[in-house]
This record gives C-alpha cells, structure tokens and sequence, in this order.
C-alpha cells in the first residue's frame, strides 16, 4: 500500500487518537470498583419498583422510598451500637 505525505500524516494522527483511546480505556477498566448493592431486594419488589418509576417517575420514588427508609432506619438503635464499635 501506498500513500503520500498528507495520508501517511493523517494516519499516523488517527493511530495515535485510537491508541491514546485505548490507553483511556485501559485506565478507566483498572480503576472500577465493584457495584455492591445496598439491599438485595427479591424480584417482586423490584419488578414493582420498575412499574412504579414507570407509572410516578424516578425522582417521586425515590423520595418516597428514602423517606420510608430513613422511618424503618430510626427504628433500630444504631447509636448505641456505634457506641459499642468505638470501645
């Protein structure tokens, strides 16, 4: 194959973008964390909770669900047991 100066100059720049690229990439995959989910909710709940941002919207649900869970939260004595954690 054969090419003049102008197409040797701009492959050599499209190379050089796809390896920066890749290097990019490259970085971006060594840096990922694991996505842990906070709850392991079982398939009907989350079947429901689909329907639900369907039906009312993501944002609506969601702040229902963290005003419900911040009411279940202050249900259990996570005070006392940060206490018993520190001594």
């Amino acid at each position: 194959m054969r090419a003049n100066k102008t197409e040797n100059e701009t492959l050599s720049k499209a190379i050089d973008n796809m390896q920066e690229g890749l290097d990019n990439m490259i970085e971006l995959y060594n840096e990922l964390e694991e996505d842990m989910p906070l709850i392991n909710f079982d398939k009907e709940v989350l079947e429901d909770l689909e329907k639900a941002k369907h039906i009312y919207g993501e944002e609506y649900v969601s702040q229902k669900l963290n005003t419900i869970v911040k009411e279940v939260l202050t249900w259990l004595d996570l005070d006392e047991h940060e206490e018993e954690e520190e001594e």
